[in-house]
């Protein structure tokens, strides 16, 4: 029995082993076309209107510094039969309006009298928006024609409070957006491909990306029913009758496809500090002296024969000394920078140093 229950044990750690190997060696998860790529044609249009919020707690514009306030208004009683004169317009006071910019995305197949959601945001020196009433605004395109009209309140995220001498604020009080405030008034035409192709255009250009989806589409769909162009765009033969056409791309597009390798990249904010990688960055060995720090990174060969980087940092003029063993891994050395005190500009400094040397296997990205 003691024997069996060895047995048993050992048996039960080999499967465990097997199952842990099994985690570790598992492919790449697939993804659907329709998160990789989209559809050329089909996309959203930007629009924009200028309108006046009205309705405001003694936030508005200050119109004695931004008249073109008060001659929207004027414009604006004009055309409701109300007859403001002229040689009063510097003279109105009026804090409870403010002229805002409205922006929106008419989305692609939107029909008139559906609604999409607008973005209002102060142009003038309006305190805050927050309690405003968006009044009846045309969102024009590129082209310069209506395509939609918006109204509505405004739903503003911040809040704030101000007394003589004080004042607390909390988020940003200039800008609003209103749910499902703009009514579309015209389509905009999209045609789902051209003739009996349709292209579909991945979100980069990358040429193995583009061979698994043709691939895949052709293994689903049947032999030369795509075929890629470059390493962006991939033209499909889809039905040509509408109804047949959607119901093709909608089992097109869910057809999984296993990703690339995605590129080692590095970003970095300088405003904010922050500096992001992904796993793929690596860096090779080199020698940094930027201000008081210095920083050696060096490859030391084990006996089996594999290399391990040796990351050393130094601050002149100090006692810190640290020493990092880990793989080359660029996270441990901007955690090391970071814990000497260097600031946001040393590692943006640093990182495009690195990169112009040749030690940074990745791209350097700056936002």
């Amino acid at each position: 029995m003691a024997s069996l229950s060895k047995y048993s044990r050992g048996k039960v750690a080999i499967l465990a082993a097997l199952c842990t190997l099994s985690v570790w060696t598992l492919p790449a998860r697939a993804e659907r076309i329709k998160e990789l790529a989209s559809v050329q044609g089909v996309r959203d249009n930007q629009l924009v209107g200028y309108g006046l919020v009205v309705g405001l707690d003694n936030s508005g514009d200050q119109t004695t510094q931004t008249p073109f306030t008060s001659q929207s208004v004027i414009n604006m009683l004009s055309q409701m039969g109300v007859n403001v004169p002229q040689d009063q317009i510097r003279s109105i006071q009026l804090k409870n309006v403010a002229a805002v910019m409205v922006t929106a995305n008419h989305p692609p197949f939107a029909r008139p009298g559906q609604s999409i959601d607008v973005t209002v945001s102060s142009m003038g020196n309006a305190k805050s928006l927050r309690g405003g009433t968006l009044l009846m605004t045309p969102l024009k395109g590129a082209d310069g024609q209506t395509y939609a009209m918006a109204q509505g309140s405004l739903v503003v995220g911040g809040a704030g409070a101000a007394a003589p001498g004080a004042r607390v604020q909390i988020n940003h009080l200039s800008a609003g957006r209103i749910p499902g405030g703009a009514t579309v008034e015209r389509a905009v035409p999209t045609t789902i491909g051209q003739g009996p192709h349709v292209v579909y255009e991945l979100e980069k250009a990358d040429f193995e990306m583009a061979r698994r989806v043709v691939e895949a589409i052709n293994r689903q769909m049947g032999a030369g029913v795509a075929q890629a162009v470059d390493g962006r765009q991939i033209r499909v033969i889809a039905p040509e009758y509408p109804d047949a056409r959607v119901a093709f791309m909608g089992r097109l597009e869910n057809i999984e496809v296993v990703p690339t390798r995605s590129q080692a990249k590095v970003v970095m904010n300088p405003r904010t500090g922050s500096v992001v990688m992904n796993q793929q960055v690596t860096i090779d060995a080199c020698a940094i002296s930027h201000g008081n720090l210095s920083v050696i990174i060096s490859n030391d060969q084990q006996v089996d024969g594999s290399n391990q980087a040796n990351v050393r940092l130094v601050q002149e003029g100090g006692t810190n000394l640290l020493n990092i063993k880990a793989g080359t891994n660029l996270a441990d050395v901007v955690k090391a920078l970071n814990s000497l005190g260097a600031n946001p500009q040393d590692l943006l400094a640093i990182l495009q140093a690195m990169k112009a040397a040749g030690a940074l296997r990745a791209d350097l990205e700056i936002i």
